[in-house]
């Protein structure tokens, strides 16, 4: 695998765009689903706090559709914060802040104290359930009175082993179809970057910190309502599930 982008952002994200799809080819829909919370219930220009931003992928479809809105990118990933940073390159309406989750005082770094929706997806899993639920804790602190969370990520329902078996054969098959055809997986995607000459360095960090992937669970997403509840939200339900993924969403 030779392929170099360099500082070419926009092929950047859209090659993370291919990659997270060849797992999740219902991604779009979470983020739509996701996007119209937002707007029912804090309003077409929010002041947005987006989770573990990675490359920024909740950030440019929150922008694309609500070009009033503002949006807070926190991660500690040094090379999808290059590539996020890259891509909104003068655009003030985005900042973007490193900081550990794992670190209590991580909120002190963020530029607001409050925020209309905290967003996240496919990011949290890599936290263990007694961590994640100690960051709702904190995540309940920056939402304003009104305001939503919202995680779209992996959360499986142990009560039904048959059916998660049969639909993960059939993910699987489709994926290795789509991988016959030259889609890139997770460590294709992570080879490209580290033999890039411009995310090399940021890729190598990356690994540093994490490892070849962070540890974690993926707890239910009746356990993630009642987490959220629990941490002072007052409403928490799923708003859109996938036979793998739910997007569950708590109003604060």
């Amino acid at each position: 695998m030779t392929t170099t982008l360099g500082s070419d952002w926009h092929a950047w994200q859209e090659s993370w765009d291919r990659q997270q799809e060849w797992y999740m080819p219902d991604r779009e829909e979470r983020f739509r689903v996701m996007l119209d919370m937002v707007e029912a219930l804090v309003g077409p220009a929010p002041r947005v706090l987006d989770l573990a931003c990675g490359t920024g992928s909740i950030t440019a479809r929150l922008l694309e559709r609500f070009p009033d809105a503002v949006s807070t990118g926190v991660d500690l990933d040094p090379a999808l914060l290059t590539i996020a940073e890259g891509t909104f390159a003068g655009d003030d309406r985005v900042t973007f802040v490193t900081a550990d989750l794992k670190d209590p005082d991580w909120t002190a770094l963020l530029p607001y104290d409050a925020y209309d929706a905290v967003l996240t997806a496919t990011a949290l899993h890599w936290l263990y359930s007694e961590p994640l639920a100690a960051l709702y804790g904190q995540v309940a602190g920056l939402v304003r009175d009104g305001g939503v969370f919202m995680n779209a990520d992996h959360m499986a329902d142990e009560s039904t082993p048959r059916i998660n078996a049969a639909e993960r054969a059939q993910r699987h098959v489709r994926m290795e179809a789509a991988k016959a055809a030259g889609a890139l997986d997770w460590a294709d995607w992570w080879q490209l970057a580290a033999a890039d000459p411009v995310l090399a360095g940021p890729t190598a960090r990356r690994f540093e910190i994490y490892g070849v992937h962070a540890d974690g669970d993926t707890p239910s997403a009746e356990w993630h309502a009642r987490a959220l509840r629990s941490a002072g939200f007052a409403e928490a339900r799923t708003v859109w599930c996938s036979p793998s993924d739910a997007l569950v969403l708590a109003v604060r």
